[in-house]
Order: C-alpha cells, then sequence, then structure tokens
C-alpha cells in the first residue's frame, strides 16, 4: 500500500497557532479536491501532526480527539477516507522519537498498515516534515510555501510549490 502523508495545519487546514477549538478549523482551500485525486490514484491518506500544544498544557489530548473526530467527518462528508491519523501530543524538549523531525509517526503507520514508503509522498509545510519524511526512507516530498515565499526557500522537498492543487499535477500515478 502506497500514501501520501499529509501535516495538519498549513496543510490540511490555515495554520492557526496551537488550533484546537472547531469554530477556528478552516479547510485551505482546494484540500478536498486533492485528497479526492490522491485517493482515486490508489493512495491511502495519513496526517501525521504535532501537537505540542498538548504537552504544553494549551490544550487536552481530548481537545485534539474532539477536532480530529470533526475533521474526519468533514472528510468523510467529501467521500474521503482518512486512513488513519498520527499525532505527537510532546513538547519540543521532551526527547520522544515521535515529533517531526524524527521520523517516527511515519514508522509507526509502515508498521501498522504495511505502507510501502519509498512508493509513498509527504506533503508538509515545514521543513521538519520534509526531515521527518525522509528518515523514514521517503524520497517524494513536497514543501508547500506562501506563493511569494516559495522562490526563497531551500527545501530537501523534491518539489516547493505554492498550494496543495499544484501537487496534483505531481502526483498523477
Amino acid at each position: 500500500m502506497k500514501a501520501v502523508f499529509l501535516d495538519r495545519d498549513g496543510v490540511v487546514n490555515i495554520d492557526k497557532s496551537y488550533l484546537y477549538k472547531i469554530e477556528d478549523f478552516e479547510f485551505l482551500d482546494n484540500v478536498l479536491e486533492a485528497c479526492q485525486h490522491f485517493q482515486s490514484l490508489g493512495y491511502l491518506l495519513v496526517i501525521v501532526t504535532n501537537q505540542s500544544g498538548i504537552g504544553r498544557g494549551y490544550y487536552t489530548e481530548s481537545d485534539f480527539e474532539k477536532l480530529t473526530a470533526w475533521m474526519l467527518e468533514k472528510f468523510q462528508e467529501a467521500h474521503i477516507h482518512i486512513h488513519a491519523v498520527y499525532h505527537c501530543p510532546h513538547a519540543p524538549d521532551t526527547g520522544c522519537d515521535c515529533r517531526k523531525p524524527l521520523p517516527g509517526m511515519f514508522l509507526q503507520a509502515h508498521k501498522e498498515h504495511h505502507i510501502d514508503l519509498k512508493n509513498s509522498w509527504m506533503i508538509g509545510d515545514k521543513e521538519s516534515d520534509i526531515e521527518a519524511a525522509n528518515a523514514a526512507g521517503i524520497t517524494q516530498t513536497i514543501r508547500l510555501a506562501a506563493p511569494n515565499t516559495k522562490e526563497k526557500i531551500t527545501s530537501k522537498a523534491s518539489y516547493v510549490l505554492g498550494t496543495i492543487k499544484e501537487a496534483m499535477d505531481i502526483i498523477d500515478s
């Protein structure tokens, strides 16, 4: 099984610091269309997200789970199946192995769902997303960057794009 791994904040939804309230969640333009496209190509869809707001005490695991359930329901309404959601609830200084740029979430997905990492993709908006994917053996990566800054970014990503809609042309087989 091959997968498209998606970071949440900045890829699936507008990145708002320590987002945990449903009323603050806004899907990014074209993310549902892109996910439908990836799914139609036979990719599993897996979300991998750092959620240090839990470890920092800004919101609870229950808050995260409530927002995640709501988000997954919205995907389902659009006929999109998110195969799994992995999150790192730890603060940056805890030394866990799941917080990106470490590959823990990817390796867990590989183990639990037999995902072929070499034929999978990662779409993230931070260099730590790309580094974590690379460390797990995913070499096909896309980093999303604001259109006015994407030319300025030096990245280890295979592609630096302005929108997830552009990723549809790249991930087309």
